[in-house]
């Protein structure tokens, strides 16, 4: 009996447990182990191949049971594919702030293969890019779909209507951020009226402001409880102001109609019982006072966002927007508007408020107590002391946001005559970008529950305060952008809730704490910009979740190896350097725990040659080797890290040719200057087609540029000077890019004439091809298409012809050489009208950002300097060593802004203009070896910063002129080879020479004291006449006055005889007594 009750038992388990499993694969799993379709399988792999995926979101779609594929979700019964979730992996972006992390699928379309997915439920593409490309009219076949999230993935065009087909759907979001595409335009909207069981829509950034039927979509769908309808174009024409209130969103909860272009608030309002959130940022109430008074009819709203609404001080009365009509009210966004002076008085009575948001305001009052308030956000106001808003006083708010104000002097503790908090719930402060001073206050210290502390870009100096150790909830620490000096304090590694410690760009000094080793939760680690020293701690090693490691722009030192990087599996980001006394020691057989995006070691030494470790980071997207002491080949593993878009191996000995290089459509950003690489250009350098800089110079490059370059769109940078690279440049040049601004190729071995084409490059800033042996004439498009030239220089060529009249349109031409060529005739008038000479243009010339090579050679001075972060700032003209011939154009000298002038070496004649003492900014003057005449005008005294001066071996005359700057240039050389030339510094005088007091040329002088030279013979002459018949006239009439005058001088005549007849005789005697 007993046996047969075991017996029963037994049956009934095993009976339970098929009972059990039988439901189990019945209903089905998300993971189910059963197989999906072929043709389901198959309509997968055809998605995946359309598409690229640069960080392998798709990599575990291999095998034949797609239902374990990540992303893919089938029926645990049936096993066909009811969901697809690819949304896009942005957790690495919200973590740091890198945009090359993010990872996303790339294609020129959705895949026409998905609809054998019939039986799809779920459908999530967002945060994708899919070019522009248009909604495909297919996803109306997908009848069974209640989730459809198309939003930000990059689509364009117009909605199809075959999305009414979907009459299960729920949730469809459609919204876009792509603001560099064309966007969604919908031109009908009646397609919403078949989706009856729709809860949740969402059409953000889609054109709506000439779509038909827009009203369907308030109306029609009565179990609508979210609509967002934010950045739409939408007016009054389109929603109506008189529609039927009774039948509007009777259900909505949600209602988001931001950033729109309403005039006029619709009466609809009236019947939303139910909503809670309403968004009408962007609405100007200046102009409808009284659709204020609607707000106050929505009794459950507990979230509104009034931002840029054009709200001041008035509208805060209880006869527009009544905050006590609104009993339920929470959430208060009434940033961006013209709320100014002191705090508004309405909010504080406002008991159910919890968060506040005014930043973008005026107010500059004090801020009082609000006890039931949890977050403030009043960042860029316009608070310039740090008392008014009472840090110490608020002893509930939980968020405190001051960022972006005038607060200036020191944070002091609190006051001991006013009464603070017993304790702080304060979590949250930022007081960022304003002028605060002085020490961090160890009072701070008190804010025991601090999770973030941002008190970046401040003018905080002293040592870090100690009492940070007593925040041990703090998650986030960012003393960035400071003066701080003194060490890292030890006790940071006890702050072990820590995620993210930023103290770049300050003056800190000493070893990095071993303790950091410490913090098991840090995720970020920036100390960059100190003057920190020492080895760096192995402990390093030992934060397994870090994920953004920077150490550069420091002097440490020692070696760095394996150990350092032991247990960073999360690592991304990592930069060292510079620093030559740092030494990366790994060894080739070392596999990293980590899979980074990002590895710079800038100006370290690499101990092992060429590290091989690298073949293991299959998502890297940034590589820095510069300066790294490396040499040799690069290895043929190299070609395959294709991913690389930003790549610098800059400043080594690397040799061979380029052929082992990554070209791929991934690469951005291409430095390989100064280096040992020889061979030509390799053609699949054209595959780069987003190529945006590309700098190869300083290399042994040889052979001719490749015609395939024209592909390369995107480039913005070309920079292939100081190489052997010959040959004609190729028409192809001309339709690289619209967007090229640099063009570098100085310094080879490039002939022949300079194609038209190059005329197409309309963007262009920066034009050197000096030191080669182009031919021809300048041609006529430089100033005619080409007229954003900032920079042209042909130096060194063999040019031939005039300068052409054309280059006075390069308004924007701030350096102009095109010395050491064969041009003839003029020096143009109109050169006087170039404006960016003249007076400052607000606009600056781009720089590289990541190749400081990127600079333009000029001769300034007598020598060859080399500009790169000072170029903004030189403004040169220099056209010597050519065959100019003419006189130097008066018109020159209106360029006030010109710094250099270089016109030696030619045949210029006639005189210097006058006016040279206009130009006030002029640095280095060389005029020498021309045929130049006349006086040094008196004016160059005025150039108060002429520094260099070179007039020699010309036919100048005169004076030298004295003053000022000029007494300070003593060379005699300066002003050798001129035979009239006197006056110091030349050791010839000038002789009681007096020189006029102006002068412009010897005839000019001449004609200009003509009539002063009559006038000298004319008084010569009166005064001769004057005296002779004054004299002798008076003696012809008076007779008595002529006896004296004979008498007087006949006795005279006889004393002067006998003096000198007794003077000889006494001589006489004398000898004669010797």
């Amino acid at each position: 009996m007993m046996g047969n009750q075991r017996v029963s038992g037994l049956r009934i388990v095993f009976l339970s447990m098929f009972l059990v499993a039988t439901k189990y694969v019945c209903l089905g799993a998300q993971n189910s182990t059963r197989s999906c379709h072929e043709q389901e399988r198959q309509a997968l792999l055809e998605f995946k191949n359309s598409v690229k995926d640069e960080c392998k979101v798709l990599s575990s779609w291999v095998g034949t049971n797609c239902c374990s594929w990540k992303g893919v979700r089938c029926d645990g019964a049936t096993g066909s594919v009811v969901g697809l979730h690819l949304r896009r992996n942005q957790g690495d972006a919200m973590e740091s702030h890198h945009y090359y992390e993010e990872c996303y699928l790339v294609g020129d379309k959705v895949n026409a293969d998905l609809t054998e997915l019939s039986h799809l439920e779920h459908l999530d593409l967002s945060g994708n890019y899919f070019q522009e490309s248009q909604i495909p009219e297919f996803i109306g076949s997908f009848k069974q779909l209640s989730y459809l999230n198309l939003s930000h993935a990059g689509f364009s065009g117009i909605i199809p209507h075959h999305i009414g087909n979907l009459s299960n759907l729920k949730v469809l979001d459609l919204g876009s951020r792509y603001y560099f595409t064309q966007g969604l335009i919908a031109n009908d909207v009646s397609w919403v009226s078949s989706l009856s069981s729709l809860d949740h829509l969402d059409l953000s950034y889609v054109n709506l402001s000439h779509a038909k039927n827009i009203d369907m979509v308030f109306h029609i769908i009565p179990s609508l409880t979210y609509l967002r309808l934010k950045y739409c174009e939408l007016s009054d024409v389109n929603l109506g102001l008189h529609l039927n209130s009774s039948k509007i969103l009777p259900n909505i909860q949600h209602l988001d109609l931001g950033f729109n272009h309403f005039e006029e608030l619709p009466h609809f309002f009236l019947n939303m019982t139910c909503i809670t959130f309403l968004d009408l940022s962007s609405y100007s109430f200046s102009l409808a006072r009284n659709s204020l008074k609607l707000l106050n009819m929505l009794p459950s709203l507990s979230e509104l966002h009034l931002s840029e609404c054009g709200l001041n001080n008035a509208h805060f009365s209880p006869t527009y927007l009544n905050f006590s009509a609104l009993p339920t009210i929470q959430y208060l966004d009434l940033s961006k508007n013209s709320i100014g002076g002191k705090f508004l008085s309405e909010l504080m009575n406002i008991t159910s408020l919890r968060v506040l948001l005014l930043s973008d305001n005026s107010l500059n009052s004090s801020i009082p107590v609000m006890p039931n308030l949890l977050n403030l956000d009043v960042s860029s106001n316009k608070f310039d002391n740090i008392e008014l808003v009472g840090i110490w006083r608020q002893c509930h708010l939980i968020a405190l946001s001051l960022s972006r104000n005038h607060i200036g002097g020191e944070m002091m503790g609190p006051s001991p005559n006013t009464s603070g908090c017993s304790q702080y719930a304060l979590e949250m402060l930022y007081l960022d970008y304003n002028k605060l001073s002085g020490s961090v206050p160890e009072s701070i210290g008190r804010l025991t529950n601090l999770r973030v502390l941002n008190l970046m870009y401040n003018c905080f100096t002293g040592s870090i305060p100690k009492s940070l150790e007593r925040l041990r909830s703090l998650e986030v620490l960012d003393l960035s952008y400071n003066h701080l000096n003194g060490s890292i304090p030890e006790s940071f590694g006890r702050l072990t809730c820590l995620k993210r410690l930023f103290l770049p760009s300050n003056r800190l000094t000493g070893a990095i704490p071993t303790s950091l080793g410490r913090l098991d939760s840090l995720q970020t680690l920036s100390v960059a910009s100190n003057l920190l020293t020492g080895p760096i701690p192995v402990s390093v090693g030992q934060l397994t979740k870090l994920n953004d490691l920077d150490l550069s722009e420091n002097s440490l030192e020692g070696v760095v190896f394996e150990a350092h990087f032991a247990n960073l599996s999360m690592l991304k980001y990592l930069y060292i350097g510079p620093s030559d006394k740092l030494i990366i020691n790994i060894s080739h057989e070392w596999t990293p725990p980590f899979q980074s995006r990002s590895i710079i070691f800038r100006s370290c030494k690499m101990a092992n040659e060429f590290p091989k470790w690298l073949q293991t980071q299959r998502k890297l997207r940034v590589l820095s080797l510069s300066n790294a002491s490396l040499h040799g080949l690069l290895p043929t593993f190299f070609r395959k890290m294709s991913m690389l878009s930003i790549l610098d191996l800059s400043y080594n000995k690397f040799s061979g040719s380029l052929i082992n290089f990554p070209f791929s459509e991934f690469t951005e950003t291409l430095l390989l200057q100064d280096n040992l690489f020889s061979g030509s250009l390799p053609r699949p350098l054209c595959r780069s087609t987003h190529l945006s800089i590309l700098d190869v110079s300083s290399n042994r490059l040889s052979g001719n540029i490749p015609d395939c370059v024209g592909n390369l769109q995107d480039l913005e940078n070309l920079i292939l000077n100081s190489n052997r690279l010959s040959g004609v440049l190729p028409s192809s040049l001309g339709y690289m890019s619209s967007s090229l601004f640099w063009l570098k190729l100085s310094d080879n071995n490039f002939s022949g004439e300079l194609p038209p084409d190059l005329g197409n490059l309309r963007s262009l800033q920066v034009l050197d091809l000096g030191n080669n042996e182009f031919s021809g004439s300048i041609p006529k498009w430089i100033g005619e298409n080409v007229t954003d030239l900032m920079v042209l220089r042909l130096h060194k060529n063999n040019f031939t012809g005039g300068i052409p009249k054309s280059l006075c349109r390069c308004s924007h031409l701030q350096i102009l050489d095109i010395a050491h060529n064969n041009l003839k005739g003029s020096i143009p008038n109109c050169f006087g009208e170039l404006r960016g000479m003249i007076e400052e243009i607000y606009r600056g010339l781009r720089t590289i950002r990541y190749s400081p090579s990127a600079g333009v050679n000029q001769v300034m001075k007598g020598s060859q300097l080399s500009y790169t972060t000072t170029l903004n700032l030189v403004f040169n003209m220099d056209l010597s060593s050519n065959k100019l011939t003419g006189e130097i154009p008066p018109e020159v000298t209106a360029l006030a802004l010109l710094v250099g002038l270089n016109l030696s070496n030619n045949h210029l004649s006639g005189s210097i203009p006058d006016n040279i003492g206009n130009m006030k900014a002029l640095n280095s003057l060389d005029l020498s070896d021309n045929q130049l005449t006349g006086l040094i005008p008196p004016s160059m005294a005025a150039l108060n910063f002429l520094s260099f001066m070179n007039l020699s071996y010309n036919n100048l005359s005169g004076r030298i002129p004295t003053g000022n700057q000029l007494q300070t240039l003593t060379d005699p050389s300066i002003y050798a080879g001129n035979r009239d030339l006197c006056g110091a510094p030349l050791p010839n005088n000038c002789s009681n020479h007096e020189n006029p007091p102006t002068t412009i040329s010897k005839n000019k002088y001449e004609d200009a004291n003509e009539p002063k030279k009559v006038w000298l013979y004319l008084d010569t002459t009166c005064g001769f006449a004057t005296g002779f018949w004054g004299v002798i006239g008076v003696l012809s009439y008076k007779k008595q006055w002529r006896r004296k005058v004979f008498m007087v001088a006949e006795v005279t005549m006889d004393k002067v005889y006998v003096m000198v007849v007794a003077r000889v005789s006494k001589i006489k005697r004398g000898r004669e007594a010797k």
